[in-house]
């Protein structure tokens, strides 16, 4: 759980708590009143639990604030949009999910994302999106609407030509490198790749192999200075704290740091190409 969900917990649980305290009412006389174990409040109100919208109303109930339940109503539900599961997101296929990224994408000036074992998935070609989310699928084992989700992320693409948008790609090394689909998926991918770095609204780069760490870094996506998006294996996470959003910030710009650009990244991708085509 990131730090910006785990701190409008605790805010939440702070305001609940006060709200205890104001009608006179123990930690343990709280839950007698609701039926809850003992244990409850507390950790609701240091954060350690997410009440229900239940929760709340017999929070308000009880401590006569039903004036409060439609604010921290609204507030747990902004905290349950931070961390979504993909079981959940994808409950219906993969097509809604592709949807609503191009919903963000499409209010972006600049898009800054960084990939490091797949190539970025506004860059795909229709082969290599086909294979990734046949994977993902077969993973998460969700309905099977590969083709709607397929066209759906392509219709993504339109964002790299249309407006006023910038981007700004960064991938490790390694994601030229891993197969996905096979060598002939790879071949075309890695020949759009070299197509789409001379767009003239798109900055890519790539962090050479033998690069020295610097910075922690898992995939992300960020949408201007105002949302992150970082995928997980259970879930994506929506990080929108300002203190946060700074230090992907930070993150991007030293990676982008020790990224190679222009002619010697295109060294790179035709090296990988070059290697598909003798395998």
């Amino acid at each position: 759980m990131t730090n910006s969900i785990h701190q409008a917990r605790e805010a939440l649980g702070q305001r609940l708590r006060d709200l205890r305290k104001d009608a006179g009412l123990t930690g343990r006389g709280l839950a007698v009143l609701a039926g809850w174990h003992s244990s409850k409040v507390s950790k609701i109100e240091y954060g350690r639990q997410t009440p229900s919208e239940e929760d709340i109303h017999a929070w308000c109930q009880h401590t006569g604030t039903g004036n409060q339940r439609a604010d921290l109503i609204a507030t747990v539900r902004n905290i349950e949009a931070m961390y979504v599961e993909w079981r959940r997101m994808l409950g219906t296929g993969t097509r809604r999910r592709q949807q609503a990224s191009q919903t963000v994408e499409a209010d972006t000036r600049l898009m800054r994302w960084y990939e490091p074992t797949l190539i970025p998935g506004l860059l795909h070609t229709a082969e290599y999106a086909e294979a990734v989310m046949r994977r993902v699928i077969a993973f998460y084992d969700i309905p099977d609407d590969l083709d709607a989700g397929v066209t759906a992320r392509m219709e993504r693409q339109q964002t790299l030509y249309r407006g006023d948008h910038r981007f700004h790609f960064i991938i490790a090394h390694q994601a030229l490198l891993t197969t996905v689909g096979n060598d002939d998926v790879m071949i075309g991918q890695l020949d759009r790749l070299l197509a789409v770095m001379s767009l003239p609204r798109v900055a890519f780069g790539i962090i050479p192999p033998t690069a020295e760490y610097h910075v922690p870094a898992n995939q992300f996506i960020m949408f201007d200075n105002r949302l992150v998006h970082v995928e997980t294996i259970s879930a994506e996470l929506t990080i929108s704290q300002p203190r946060e959003i700074a230090l992907y910030s930070r993150a991007f710009d030293e990676l982008a740091k020790q990224a190679v650009v222009g002619e010697p990244a295109r060294q790179l991708v035709t090296s990988a190409l070059e290697q598909r085509r003798r395998g």
